[in-house]
């Protein structure tokens, strides 16, 4: 059970974690409404929600819609001009707001690093000013730089301006969460880096929700975004009308009504891909060798392979190269001009139409699947995602005949009421 306990100064019912780590506290809105001066409607108005401890909860809509103001409310950048606010049972409407941030991670799409600081330092800002000691600080910066994937070593002196997008994306998250917060809010978090980050970026969240149990709410207007992140998704209307809240599933198998199907929009199947993962279909191993190994020795186990190819990999682990028979022919002694670069790879928290994109890209139909370092884990090919692919299209077809077959005894039970209600009328003549 759930133990009672005071998250970062915001008390209410959350649970700990083996090592102590805080997960998540259940959020609720009442009547939440902002209305801007000189506005004749409110920009948000009435919005009533229940998020659940440890639930990543997605906002999706239009764009002005009210989704990054609801958000902005619940920590208070934005205060609401009517409504309550509770954290873990506890009301943080009237909490001052500057306290209340401190106990609410928050990570927006430019990743909001002060670029004056290193990254050890932009991680440690929240847990110095909630006062923590200096080892326990040193202690979770290389903690959660680990736990985002980047190496403490090479990662922990640098400035902001001297990393990509994605990784300054990862230390914005890690610096959200340095704090141990039970919430998480996150506006669109990922929209400003290259669709290949993109899609490495949520698979990473993926993962460390899976890990940390947090209370997530994420604002995205990519619906395929929701669909992949979100335990429930949240379809908003204009000022932030509540259009449908439920599973991804369930939206794209029955949207609630018009608007929320022009959100779902073409191929309702496709996008199902989004549900599942690269860790629910097999994973095939693959015959690999590293950069140092001698070129004969790669030779002969690619000829004992049965296969038309190998995978280098490098001295981590991680893949680099395939290799045919003609490109170690030609290689002369040296790979480094031999062989085809991996571009693209897959983590095991990739959805599987992440995977097909990557599939359909490749000569050869195969996707490399990488653990959370890159390192080489499997590979997962295109007939393996065509069944998968065959599957959905089958359920979605028994789904609909059955939905068909419930309106066809809907319409026969309404036939014969109304049959009734004659042949009665006509007796009582």
């Amino acid at each position: 059970m759930p133990e009672t306990t005071e998250v970062a100064g915001v008390s209410g019912v959350a649970g700990v974690g083996a090592k102590g780590a805080v997960f998540g506290a259940a959020i609720e809105l009442e009547n939440l409404t902002k209305h801007y001066p000189g506005s004749s409607a409110p920009a948000v108005d009435s919005v009533n929600m229940q998020i659940d401890a440890g639930e990543l909860v997605v906002f999706v809509g239009p764009s002005g819609c009210g989704k990054s103001t609801t958000l902005k409310m619940i920590n208070r950048l934005i205060e609401p001009t009517g409504g309550r606010i509770r954290i873990g049972g506890e009301d943080v409407t009237d909490m001052d707001p500057v306290k209340l941030r401190r106990k609410i991670g928050y990570a927006i799409q430019a990743s909001g690093l002060f670029p004056h600081m290193t990254v050890a330092q932009n991680i440690a800002l929240v847990p110095k000013m909630v006062g923590w000691e200096k080892g326990r600080i040193r202690a979770r910066v290389e903690e959660m730089l680990d736990l985002v994937g980047l190496d403490a070593g090479e990662f922990h002196g640098r400035y902001p301006r001297q990393l990509s997008g994605g990784q300054q994306q990862r230390v914005g998250v890690a610096r959200a969460l340095a704090a141990d917060p039970p919430v998480l809010l996150m506006d669109e978090p990922f929209g400003a880096v290259d669709p290949i980050t993109r899609d490495h970026l949520q698979d990473e969240l993926i993962r460390l929700q899976h890990e940390l149990h947090k209370t997530i709410v994420f604002v995205t207007h990519d619906f395929d975004e929701a669909i992949k992140l979100g335990d429930r998704i949240a379809v908003l209307r204009e000022r932030s009308h509540i259009a449908q809240f439920d599973t991804p599933e369930a939206i794209l198998t029955n949207p609630a009504d018009d608007f929320v199907s022009g959100f779902v929009g073409a191929g309702a199947a496709l996008k199902r891909l989004n549900l599942s993962r690269v860790r629910d279909v097999e994973i095939t191993g693959y015959p690999t060798v590293i950069v140092d190994d001698p070129l004969q020795e790669i030779f002969n186990k690619l000829k004992s392979s049965g296969t038309n190819e190998i995978l280098l990999l490098d001295r981590r682990g991680r893949p680099y190269k395939w290799l045919r028979r003609g490109d170690l022919m030609r290689a002369r002694g040296s790979l480094a001009r031999a062989g085809t670069l991996v571009h693209d790879t897959v983590t095991r928290d990739a959805t599987l139409r992440d995977a097909l994109e990557a599939v359909l890209t490749d000569n050869a139909g195969r996707v490399v699947v990488t653990g959370r370092r890159g390192e080489y884990t499997g590979v997962v090919d295109m007939e393996t995602l065509m069944n998968s692919v065959h599957e959905l299209l089958e359920a979605d077809r028994l789904d609909a005949l059955e939905h068909q077959h419930e309106l066809e005894e809907t319409r026969a039970e309404q036939t014969r009421h109304e049959q009734e209600g004659v042949d009665g009328g006509e007796a009582k003549a």
